[in-house]
């Protein structure tokens, strides 16, 4: 059936506090979605993140992002004070995420939290349900706080290797400060699964994305060394990236520990099985990241000075997703196929029956040959005007060679599109194309430019950090966009009767907040 929905990262949303969250802004975002006729919202990795702020490589691959609990949730169950939370500095500019300011204002207003927190059945409950994982991470967390924030492999050898003796003792004197991980872990997937729940009645499906490698410093490398491609002394034997490409001449080296596939195999994908089943239930539709990388990943030895002296390595291919279908029952993933591609990467993505991923700014630069123009998609494939790794398609557009432009303009028939609209030919393409889904970065709604781009691949320091601002998914846009995706057959019937009826009842009273927010914008167009 055909849909369409828009790619939003939660920390990329407006709110009072210095980041996305789950406020009463993501509320808001998910109603305006609605109004405009669609049917998915596409999210980036909910997981902890720490150094460099990537969601690719955050410190567990199950655990929630403490910094998009709603702290105004926390006022409201009496566990904070307005006071307490205007007091804080959240950054100098709305517009993007000043995550230095995040870190200092968020944590101690957490712990203040949970200092006045009171556990009860549900949450210990939570705790049980969550320990085959939980435990682990929280020590982890505790253990690197302890260390002074340095990655485990440079702690004490006791600690690094997981000594018994050493464990038992960290957690003893560790247990209040690993009780309040739990807390935090605790709090966001209350919040989550509450968003999430609404969506659904607001007839929204909830895209997530699976980082296919774990991030050397995770509580997921450290507890599970015999998962990677460790040596006896648990250090990696080479590290994960890719070959030179558009993005980077010498290749990219994420240096992420590499899988050791063929113990994987000995216990039946075991850890792969509990990672998907934690995922299905944060998400309903799963984009796996980097699946190229099932058929054959790329492998970098440990002291390569860049990416070029790698090399591709056979990976488990569809005995891993026959164990996991097997285990799970059909599963509701996106392929993330881009990059090098080869035979084996598409008979692995035949066999699997996934879609794949189609981008529109890969289409223009090779000639009517090239397999990401729409004419050569087949149904079963998601589109997209850009992702989180590529510049805004106005900007793209405007940096594009005077050949693949013109190209472009011959396809779309754009020859008189006033340049500060350009996006919205793209957006109709991708709309009109065959694709079962089409998914549109919010930056191309809003027609920004360069400042909107989400991530600048093998660099650091800047990314992560664009916001929306309040009000800017104005009425007009919404409009625009729900005509577009009506014309091409995109707006799937409505939620049941009964469902309308029940989420106006649950939210009646309960989020005064959002429709002030709704006036507020609507006021703010003109």
């Amino acid at each position: 059936m055909r849909a369409s929905g828009v790619l939003m990262p939660v920390f990329s949303l407006p709110s009072r506090y210095g980041i996305g969250c789950f406020s009463k802004e993501a509320y808001e975002f998910v109603d305006r979605l609605s109004w405009a006729g669609q049917a998915r919202w596409q999210v980036l990795p909910l997981g902890p993140t720490g150094y460099g702020d990537s969601p690719y490589q955050p410190f567990s691959t199950f655990a929630g992002n403490p910094y998009f609990i709603d702290l105004e949730a926390l006022v409201e169950e009496g566990l904070l004070t307005s006071q307490e939370c205007d007091s804080c500095q959240w950054g100098e500019d709305p517009r993007f995420v000043d995550y230095g300011k995040i870190y200092e204002s968020r944590y101690p207003l957490l712990r203040k939290a949970f200092a006045r927190f009171e556990a009860d059945d549900d949450y210990r409950e939570f705790c049980r349900h969550e320990a085959y994982w939980m435990d682990d991470y929280c020590l982890f967390r505790a253990l690197k706080d302890s260390q002074g924030g340095k990655p485990w492999m440079e702690w004490d050898d006791e600690l690094r290797t997981r000594d018994a003796a050493a464990i038992r003792e960290a957690k003893e004197e560790l247990a209040e400060e690993i009780e309040f991980f739990r807390f935090l872990q605790y709090k966001f997937q209350q919040q989550w699964k509450k968003l999430k729940s609404y969506a659904h009645k607001k007839g929204i499906r909830i895209i997530g994305d699976l980082p296919i490698y774990v991030a050397s410093d995770s509580a997921d490398a450290w507890a599970n060394p015999r998962l990677f491609q460790f040596d006896e002394d648990h250090r990696p034997k080479a590290i994960a990236g890719c070959p030179p490409d558009a993005f980077s001449a010498t290749g990219q080296m994420w240096g992420n520990p590499l899988y050791d596939w063929e113990y994987h195999e000995k216990t039946g994908y075991a850890w792969w099985i509990e990672r998907m089943k934690k995922s299905f239930e944060l998400y309903d539709t799963v984009r796996v990241d980097h699946f190229r990388a099932f058929a054959e990943y790329y492998s970098i030895p440990c002291d390569a000075e860049n990416a070029s002296a790698g090399k591709w390595v056979e990976g488990p291919g569809m005995k891993l997703f026959d164990a996991l279908e097997k285990a799970l029952g059909p599963m509701d993933l996106i392929a993330e196929d881009l990059g090098t591609l080869d035979d084996k990467v598409f008979d692995l993505l035949d066999a699997a029956g996934y879609p794949g991923m189609k981008v529109l700014q890969f289409a223009f630069d090779s000639g009517n040959t090239n397999f990401y123009l729409p004419h050569h998609y087949k149904r079963n494939c998601v589109v997209y005007t850009g992702t989180h790794d590529n510049d805004t398609t106005k900007a793209w557009y405007y940096s594009m060679n005077d050949w693949a432009r013109e190209y472009s303009k011959a396809y779309l028939n754009n020859y008189d599109r006033p340049w500060e609209d350009i996006s919205w030919d793209f957006i109709r393409a991708a709309h009109a194309s065959v694709a079962d889904l089409s998914v549109i970065p919010m930056q191309d709604l809003l027609c920004a430019g360069s400042e909107g781009r989400i991530n600048h691949p093998s660099t650091m320091g800047m990314n992560w950090r664009w916001r929306m601002l309040p009000g800017e998914f104005r009425d007009d846009i919404i409009g625009r966009f729900r005509w577009l995706t009506d014309t091409f057959q995109r707006i799937l019937p409505p939620p049941a009767p009964e469902e309308e009826e029940e989420t106006a009842e649950e939210n009646a009273g309960e989020l005064p907040e959002t429709e002030n927010v709704m006036a507020d914008a609507g006021d703010g167009q003109e």
